[in-house]
């Protein structure tokens, strides 16, 4: 390890909206962080249990940030970004336990490869610690993202440092000069796909994304959100991501890909009509195309951006 003062500083930002229940855990992991240098940022999302008392008595080196209301996760990311005084931005679910290289790991490999934007976490399930959730994200050419292997037993398939498409934002470490450049994240998502529009703007603006096995995280999923929440959410917002980020000439390439696999989705959730999240799924997707115009007019700004020829944007996709 470097000398102390030698080393980045990395501002870790963690959204909190009624989850004191799962705060202890998350704040005592990284307590126990072997990086010296940790600014930890909890900003609050207007909740009405105990999240600030128990930051107030138990974590007096946090810095918590309270809202007024609730912004959503990407408004809560956002705001603590402003308040984040670190070279190196990290964000983390409240629902997670690092493990106590997490953040050294992440660092180190972000040293070791200084043309990556950002670097993608080891993400595990909290209560089934062999089983995958995220070895980072990727993304097909039909538009349709997902968790490089998810719900795949962990026998070291993914325990090679590598280039991928992308971070999910549960536990990512960005470098705050990209966020400069790109953005960070959009809050008119809100919640869900805000991780994946972010992994496209970097894509765009040629930032690599490095993969660090070694910096494991357990997730309780769906602790805050999940169910029918989840599921409105990504319908929506996976189109507004799609409107405002997929390049037009893969647009004309593979056009029947995207619409055939948003047809897929709404019609396996007519199937199962009877269950609550088929439903908000389907109103998630109805909600996408209504506002549809105020995204197409976001997509000049994200196009300018682009840096990369639209071929290895392809090439990227197809590899998936």
């Amino acid at each position: 390890m470097q000398p102390k003062g030698n080393l980045p500083l990395l501002s870790v930002i963690i959204p909190n909206w009624n989850g004191a229940y799962h705060l202890r855990t998350c704040l005592d992991a990284l307590r126990l962080q072997t990086y010296p240098r940790l600014e930890i940022i909890v900003v609050d999302n207007a909740s009405t249990d105990e999240s600030l008392e128990l930051l107030r008595t138990c974590y007096p080196e946090v810095h918590t940030l309270a809202l007024g209301r609730n912004l959503g996760l990407t408004g809560a990311m956002n705001r603590g970004l402003q308040m984040a005084s670190g070279e190196l931005i990290g964000s983390l679910n409240n629902d997670t336990e690092v493990t106590p290289e997490w953040a050294a790991q992440l660092v180190r490999a972000l040293q070791r490869h200084p043309e990556a934007g950002m670097a993608a976490s080891k993400i595990l399930l909290f209560d089934r610690r062999d089983v995958l959730h995220s070895a980072g994200d990727m993304c097909g050419v039909d538009g349709i993202p997902a968790n490089r292997g998810v719900w795949q037993r962990d026998e070291g398939q993914y325990d090679r440092e590598e280039y991928i498409w992308g971070a999910c934002g549960g536990a990512a470490c960005y470098h705050r000069k990209m966020l400069d450049d790109i953005g960070f994240f959009d809050e008119d998502l809100f919640m869900y796909c805000e991780d994946v529009d972010l992994n496209w703007r970097a894509q765009l603006a040629g930032y690599r994304c490095i993969f660090v096995p070694q910096a494991v995280v357990y997730h309780k999923l769906s602790a805050t959100g999940g169910g029918k929440i989840a599921s409105y959410f990504t319908g929506r917002n996976t189109i507004w991501v799609l409107a405002k980020n997929y390049p037009a000439a893969l647009w004309r390439r593979h056009w029947r890909a995207v619409i055939r696999a948003q047809c897929h989705i709404a019609n396996e959730a007519l199937r199962s009509w009877r269950g609550e999240a088929a439903r908000a799924r389907l109103l998630g997707q109805l909600a996408g195309l209504m506002r549809l115009p105020h995204w197409l007019r976001k997509r000049s700004g994200v196009q300018r951006l682009c840096r990369v020829p639209v071929d290895v944007i392809e090439q990227q996709l197809l590899a998936q």
